[in-house]
């Protein structure tokens, strides 16, 4: 017989032949079981409305069709929507699942068996998780699943004599915790599981069949599967250092908070070192100081003087104090370019080896506090190297909850490379009290915002769903591609934006508004940051690039205090303006304002008050005392922090109580 049903396909199933379907995550050697089962005897169709192709073939009378690879069945894309119509008309299931990535796989097995189709799983590549030192209980985890559960190595055939014979085993599984009781009365009005479920969780395709409102329940039913998913992962597999390679063991060890965190505390010095000291120190002492300053401009003022006197409008605009020829060369070639080449060169490093997605696993729990998971410490990591393209990354995270967050952060606290360059080689003169006043200051704040943002947005944190892919050397070839082609769409973005900054500095300071605005500021940067008045000029070109408005603060003569009172400031100041563009290109026009406006508030707001603490704790002393201010940003903190916990324990527990009375 003909059957078309959900799957938009027309495939010939023999009288009283089964559906058996093909289901699992990509690349879990799904193809090879496919291959195996069915031979030579393959039909391939267009799926209608896509541009993917839909395989089945004959299994003695019964048909085996096959899926795109998906990590869950919804209408999110048009694989999630073939996987989930394929999926609910069959009449069972065999669900490939990676025995290495195990975590991952069992939350679209999950939501299969709450579909209530029948269920068989295949536990794949048990090889592979053996060498990596993996060790899965399978009788254990076909109890905890309520579903036949075959290990198998696809490539090796090993498994597949087993499961053909237990194949029709399948049988349906045990449900999600709390939905059955959600699920009967959608039920009686659909009745179908699968498709009561997904209406549930929201899916405007299935709910349109059935001239239903979607449902509003994904993310708890989501969060719900994520924990039982979790629960079982834990009592099914066992870590071993038995077989387990060097890599495997030293993988292991950067995601456990006792060895992680010192891991990257080392790996953050190194940086530090390399970039801090060496690249701020040695590299731009020789490229700006010898090439730019001490070659390059001398010659272009020469040339430019035989045509144009320095003194002149036109001279001011090109080769004066903050010339376009002179001035914002030097800063983007000499100052600014080897340390951005140093950062991307590092963050390279991290992403070849597998290394960063490991920090986010690390950082997961301190994320939570904060409104994010450990997927938020990709986009923070990446607005190290710019602030732009991360606050576009910030799409991968999982709710409007998070993106929220995320570019609030990144807008307030997290500065672009350049602008990091300049500040580390700053700091590097200064001592290691002045860096940890910065370092702590510019953290409290973080911690700060993102957890009042926390407590104010309605919500929860999503669990974290992360790849951790083989830890390996890094191919050098990689790292300096990446490198140079990171570093390069910054010259090609940087360059235009700081042309554009030191014509308007130029402009101003030709027609004195640029003095008129130090003045009108001077109560602000005198006054409240004990700054010189000249400082006014660095924000201002901060406006344009903050890297800029940094790369403005090393002109100044400044005292110690001075240099880290402007440098969290300058840290805190406004976001670039092609930051800036991204941001009201993201988020809605009064967000993107309320984010503008808060961080210059915050900005000034935090300089000044290190400043002020600073003279209070030093009265005519003459010497800073760094150590009060840090103690009280640290006491300010946790009673901050306390008092959002406090608040949302207060709300989760009316909410407890609420819905109580409610089932009574």
């Amino acid at each position: 017989m003909t059957h078309g049903c959900c799957t938009g396909v027309k495939i010939d199933v023999p009288e009283g032949g089964k559906r058996i379907v093909l289901a699992g995550n990509p690349n879990t050697g799904k193809s090879v079981f496919f291959n195996h089962f069915t031979g030579i005897y393959v039909d391939v169709s267009n799926y209608p409305g896509t541009t993917l192709d839909i395989s089945w073939g004959r299994y003695g009378s019964d048909v085996i069709i096959d899926t795109p690879g998906v990590y869950g069945i919804s209408s999110f894309n048009d694989e999630e929507r073939i996987a989930r119509d394929i999926i609910l008309s069959a009449d069972l299931v065999l669900n490939v699942v990676s025995a290495v990535h195990l975590e991952r796989d069992l939350f679209l097995t999950q939501q299969i068996i709450d579909t209530g189709v029948p269920v068989i799983v295949a536990l794949n590549m048990i090889d592979d998780a053996r060498r990596m030192g993996i060790e899965v209980d399978v009788e254990r985890l076909s109890q905890l699943l309520g579903v036949p559960v075959i290990p198998t190595v696809a490539v090796k055939r090993k498994g597949f004599e087993r499961l053909k014979a237990e194949l029709y085993t399948a049988r349906p599984g045990h449900v999600t915790p709390g939905v059955e009781k959600e699920l009967n009365p959608l039920i009686n009005r659909v009745g179908n599981r699968g498709e009561a479920l997904l209406i549930l969780e929201g899916d405007p395709v299935i709910a349109a069949r059935y001239n239903l409102e979607p449902g509003t329940r994904q993310e708890e039913i989501y969060r719900r599967r994520r924990e039982r998913v979790n629960a079982i992962y834990q009592q099914v597999v066992r870590e071993t250092s038995r077989g387990a390679s060097m890599a495997v063991t030293l993988g292991r060890l950067m995601i456990k908070p006792l060895t992680g965190i010192p891991i990257l505390l080392l790996t953050l010095w190194a940086m530090y070192k390399a970039i801090g000291i060496f690249i701020a120190g040695t590299v731009v002492g020789f490229t700006e100081e010898t090439i730019m300053q001490g070659m390059y401009e001398p010659a272009v003022r020469h040339f430019v003087e035989q045509f144009i006197p320095q003194s002149s409008i036109p001279g001011t605009i090109l080769i004066g104090e903050f010339g376009l020829l002179t001035m914002t060369v030097t800063y983007l070639l000499g100052l600014l370019m080897p340390l951005v080449v140093g950062f991307y060169f590092f963050l390279s490093l991290f992403e070849d080896s597998g290394y960063l997605p490991r920090i986010a696993t690390l950082v997961d729990r301190l994320l939570n506090s904060i409104g994010l998971n450990g997927r938020g410490v990709i986009p923070i990591i990446l607005g190290f190297g710019c602030v732009t393209m991360a606050t576009i990354t910030t799409r991968l995270l999982s709710s409007e909850r998070e993106r929220k967050i995320a570019i609030f952060l990144l807008g307030l606290t997290i500065p672009c490379s350049a602008q990091l360059g300049v500040i580390a080689g700053m700091l590097a003169t200064l001592g290691p009290h002045y860096l940890a006043l910065y370092a702590l200051v510019i953290f409290s704040v973080l911690v700060m915002a993102g957890t009042l943002l926390a407590t104010l947005l309605p919500g929860k944190s999503a669990d974290l769903f992360i790849d951790l892919p083989p830890l390996r050397l890094p191919r050098i070839d990689n790292v300096l591609k990446k490198t140079f082609t990171k570093s390069f769409h910054f010259l090609r973005e940087a360059a235009p934006l700081f042309a554009l900054g030191a014509l308007l500095i130029s402009t101003f300071q030709v027609t004195g508004i640029l003095e008129f605005l130090q003045n009108l500021l001077a109560p602000l940067t005198v006054g409240w940051l004990n700054l010189p008045r000249e400082a006014a000029t660095a924000f201002i070109m901060g406006i344009v690039r903050r890297d800029f408005g940094a790369a403005g603060l090393t002109e100044l003569a400044l005292s110690p205090l001075q240099t880290i009172v402007a440098l969290i400031t300058i840290t805190l100041f406004v976001p670039c303006i092609a930051s800036v563009l991204v941001i009201f290109k993201e988020r809605t026009k009064k967000e993107a304002l309320l984010i503008w406006g808060s961080s210059w508030i915050a900005a000034f707001l935090v300089g000044g008050l290190v400043a002020q603490l600073a003279r209070l704790f030093s009265p005519g002393s003459g010497k800073t005392q760094v150590l009060p201010v840090i103690l009280f940003f640290i006491a300010f903190t946790l009673i901050v922090v306390v008092t959002c916990n406090l608040l949302r324990r207060t709300r989760t527990t009316s909410s407890i109580t609420e819905q109580g009375y409610k089932s009574r």
